[in-house]
């Protein structure tokens, strides 16, 4: 592991970000780990004893991804090969693209802007009105800063490319099986809990980063209202972009038909976010990924 080579990986992800000449030629990773864990649900997700199937699904994926990591460590321009594998698997710039085109719809119709954030978030967006759509977009922009950005330059930090290529493949296994589905709750278990506990410190850090980079320095309102999410870590870095925003975030949403009444985080802020707030989002995930540079940086220099 190299915080030098990190921070070369960094520059390159947020400068290019996913060149779509390379991936239409090639599949991305993240389409390889999603053809295997699609594999292992099709073959393993049967029978009575699913959970410990699922365990050993798991087991499988963080196996095989940690192999894959020591194995690259052995090929020839590794320095190279390093940032290379690094970059593919931040998501910086093609976070901020997506989060922003929703912004970019939503000021031609609403229409516009329920197709475009339909594409990152998987909640109902038919009915939603403007400020749904903006806030369903702001809270995405959080979200994935942790898991798409920040968690996986912690575990490489931490583990090299066996720690961000495990973080990756848990990831998108509880993106695709860690569903309280019926077909999915015991199969998907293993990977879902692997899921929170790897993400526990990098969401609180990114929403350290969050609130620090825009000079909030008062934890208290993030402390209250982080652990109010469904999701043990997704709160966190939700409820810092909220409040440096000062927009009410979460709250009442649909899924699949079925309204479900989820608390407000930070709902002392405005209940009606539109386009300049998602501008604003995007430009908390720049100040958020440069706060981490900054300590990338430090650690390369210590």
């Amino acid at each position: 592991m190299s915080a030098g080579l990190l921070a070369v990986a960094m520059v390159a992800d947020a400068v290019l970000g996913e060149p779509a000449a390379i991936w239409k030629r090639v599949p991305h990773p993240a389409v390889l780990m999603g053809r295997v864990i699609d594999r292992l649900d099709r073959s393993m997700n049967q029978g009575r004893a699913r959970r410990m199937m699922g365990v050993v699904a798991t087991a499988v994926l963080v196996t095989g991804a940690a192999a894959l990591g020591f194995a690259l460590h052995i090929l020839p321009d590794m320095g190279l090969i390093e940032i290379a594998v690094v970059a593919v698997l931040l998501s910086q710039k093609s976070l901020v693209d997506h989060v922003r085109a929703v912004a970019d719809a939503l000021r031609r119709s609403l229409t516009d802007g329920r197709g475009a954030v339909a594409m990152i978030v998987g909640r109902d967006t038919a009915g939603m009105t403007e400020p749904d759509v903006a806030r369903a977009a702001i809270e995405s922009a959080a979200e994935n800063l942790s898991d798409g950005v920040i968690a996986p330059i912690f575990w490489y930090l931490i583990a090299g490319l066996p720690g961000i290529i495990v973080y990756k493949v848990v990831n998108t296994a509880d993106s695709m099986i860690g569903h309280q589905t019926p077909r999915h709750e015991a199969f998907g278990w293993a990977a879902a809990r692997l899921d929170d506990l790897l993400n526990l410190i990098p969401a609180r850090l990114t929403a350290g980063l969050i609130a620090v980079t825009h000079r909030q320095f008062d934890c208290t309102p993030i402390l209250r209202d982080g652990p109010l999410h469904r999701s043990p870590n997704a709160g966190w870095p939700e409820a810092a972009m909220a409040v440096v925003l000062n927009v009410a975030l979460s709250g009442p949403r649909s899924y699949h038909g079925q309204r479900r009444d989820f608390p407000w985080v930070w709902p002392e802020g405005r209940r009606d976010p539109g386009p300049r707030d998602i501008d604003a989002a995007c430009a908390a995930l720049w100040r958020a990924w440069a706060g981490m540079l900054v300590i990338v940086l430090v650690l390369w220099w210590a």
